[in-house]
């Protein structure tokens, strides 16, 4: 099977890096144009399924040319880099964030980002970084990519032949969740924020919406509006988006929500990946893909900075990691001036484009020259 690169998949993934950054600094205005602020969602879920959907492209190939064995090794290799870069970011944020702490009076930034651990027992600390059971705010999105790239080598073959039967097991796994409550170990007795039980859900529907999308089908040649599951994802999209703006005023809130169906819905669980957040995100990743199809839009020069970071997602991620911390020190020593928390919300997303731009070019400069016959 050969499996074609589209190129929504960079724009998204670097869109969700973008917006990712925007969320972690607090009190960002350009934060309230993100996907958390208008449904049940937001870009970790767009970060989690494009990573599988990205995954199952790249290994799917691999294993196609180079057989089980190598494929598996090259999964395992990728997640022990990754593995890496989790240790080194984690030290290099600490440091940053002590160092932001001491030019901030007015709060204490070691607390609100979960490293006071650290403080109060290093030793135990370390240990538990090794084991990724210590991840202070913004690094929880790394661990459960480790975990769940390691685990692809046990269903990549039959999900490039069958992957209804690995979505199958992987939603019987999801179910088991609410029942027995499984979830990884973290610091004090605590849980993975993005539980790697329900969250695997999502990486295995990304990959099989990867095969999928290689699969030869008849078009639907119907308008949008005449395709019924194409109006009941919008018509969820909609009343997703609705709902979640109604939150900031509770009484226009509790006039379109009746109790019972309040209770139905909430709490959506973002740590068990609740099926409102899972449902929207594929709702809403249907209609995206329905109506921006991969027709050549994304080679226009801003959707190409977006899919330039996208391709050098790890990278991006992690420099978006060290930037929010230090644009909210540099916020709060203005008292959160609205120009200012803006220019470092920009500045932040111009210095990560600057990275993938330079990254695509180091990679150009690295690639052995073809040599012309005499």
């Amino acid at each position: 099977m050969t499996l074609a690169r589209d190129h929504r998949i960079d724009f998204f993934r670097g869109l969700a890096l973008i917006f990712i950054f925007w969320d972690h600094v607090p009190h960002n205005p350009l934060g309230q144009i993100t996907l958390r602020n208008f449904g049940f969602s937001d870009a970790a879920e767009v970060f989690v399924f494009l990573a599988g959907f990205a995954a199952v492209l790249a290994y799917g190939k691999i294993l196609a040319r180079d057989g089980y064995l190598i494929a598996c090794v090259k999964i395992l290799r990728r997640a022990w880099v990754l593995y890496v870069v989790h240790i080194f970011l984690l030290a290099m944020l600490m440091g940053i964030v002590f160092f932001a702490n001491s030019h901030v009076e007015t709060r204490d930034l070691v607390e609100e980002m979960g490293m006071h651990h650290f403080i109060s027992d290093p030793q135990q600390a370390l240990i538990d970084e090794l084991l990724l059971r210590f991840k202070p705010n913004l690094m929880d999105p790394l661990p459960l990519y480790i975990v769940l790239l390691a685990g692809l080598p046990l269903v990549l073959p039959m999900l490039v032949r069958k992957a209804w039967v690995v979505v199958a097991m992987s939603l019987a796994v999801y179910l088991t969740v609410p029942l027995f409550g499984w979830n990884l170990a973290a610091i004090k007795d605590g849980v993975w924020y993005f539980n790697p039980v329900a969250w695997q859900l999502l990486f295995v529907l990304g990959g099989a919406a990867a095969i999928h999308a290689q699969r030869p089908r008849v078009p639907d040649t119907r308008p949008l509006l005449r395709q019924p599951l194409f109006m009941t994802a919008a018509l969820y999209v909609a009343f997703a988006g609705v709902l979640t703006v109604a939150w900031r005023w509770p009484h226009l809130h509790d006039a379109l929500m009746p109790a019972s169906l309040g209770n139905l819905l909430y709490p959506i669980s973002k740590t068990n990946l609740s099926p409102a957040r899972l449902l929207h995100f594929l709702a809403l990743a249907y209609v995206t893909a329905k109506v921006l199809p991969d027709t050549g839009w994304t080679q226009n020069w801003l959707a190409q900075q977006s899919c330039r970071m996208g391709r050098f997602s790890l990278e991006i991620f992690c420099l978006g990691v060290l930037l929010a911390p230090l644009a909210d020190m540099v916020n709060a020593m203005t008292d959160d001036a609205f120009a200012m928390q803006t220019f470092t919300a920009l500045v932040g997303a111009g210095l990560m484009a600057l990275l993938g731009a330079w990254l695509e070019f180091n990679k150009r400069l690295n690639r052995p020259l073809q040599t012309v016959p005499a």
